[in-house]
């Protein structure tokens, strides 16, 4: 049975690795990519709050890295913007979206940003209903 993962993506090497695990380690099951932007970033001026939807100019530029990943290994994937605090937004969409698991970076934030708000893998980790896995 084909199951439907998640893969939360931000700029970062942990979440390439993540990435690249789920599409090496589950080779049968549907792969999204998301990435989440905050709402003040969008707010002012930062990336659109949706792919495709009323007012969304373009991809992260690291999408187009996302899918060359993806055709390495002759995999295709979805990839979505979700609006809103990371780890609320992720966890939100595997609700809406009925994902079957997760698979995420270890890190993303870093400095000032990961003391104030935590660890998004943490934060998600500890408040999904589904299994998450987490790739260093």
């Amino acid at each position: 049975m084909t199951s439907r993962l998640l893969v939360p993506m931000d700029d970062s090497g942990p979440a390439r690795s993540a990435l690249e695990y789920a599409l090496d380690r589950f080779p049968e099951d549907e792969i999204t990519v998301v990435h989440a932007v905050d709402d003040l970033e969008a707010g002012y001026g930062g990336r659109p709050p949706a792919v495709g939807g009323e007012g969304a100019d373009r991809d992260p530029d690291f999408f187009d890295e996302v899918e060359r990943i993806a055709a390495e290994r002759d995999r295709t994937i979805e990839s979505r913007v979700i609006e809103g605090q990371a780890a609320d937004a992720i966890l939100e969409y595997v609700d809406e979206e009925a994902v079957d698991g997760i698979v995420m970076g270890s890190e993303g934030r870093s400095g000032v940003s990961r003391m104030l708000l935590g660890s998004v893998a943490e934060q998600v980790t500890r408040r999904a209903d589904v299994p998450v896995t987490i790739v260093p």
